[in-house]
């Protein structure tokens, strides 16, 4: 594995950040607190990404998920981060 840190976007616009992403946001910072990979991951909020009737949404190495909550967060960092777990 190359020393690349994995991007993680999280949507910050108005429709995703009310609809859930301020939780999912802590939730993201826990996990990468946990698991000890803050420093292999690049984390940063975005506005709107223009994508509110899928949201809320975030990107993990690219690849988008949608309707993501704090319920689901987890398991999608699972999958999304195994390479660095």
């Amino acid at each position: 594995m190359g020393t690349e840190k994995i991007p993680i976007v999280i949507c910050l616009g108005s429709s995703c950040f009310s609809r859930g992403n301020r939780e999912t946001l802590e939730v993201i910072k826990s996990y990468l607190k946990t698991k000890k990979i803050e420093d292999k991951v690049v984390f940063k909020g975005q506005l709107c990404t223009e994508s509110c009737n899928k949201g809320p949404v975030i990107w993990i190495n690219n690849q988008k998920f949608e309707a993501v909550t704090q319920n689901n967060v987890v398991s999608i960092l699972n999958q999304a981060l195994k390479s660095i777990l």
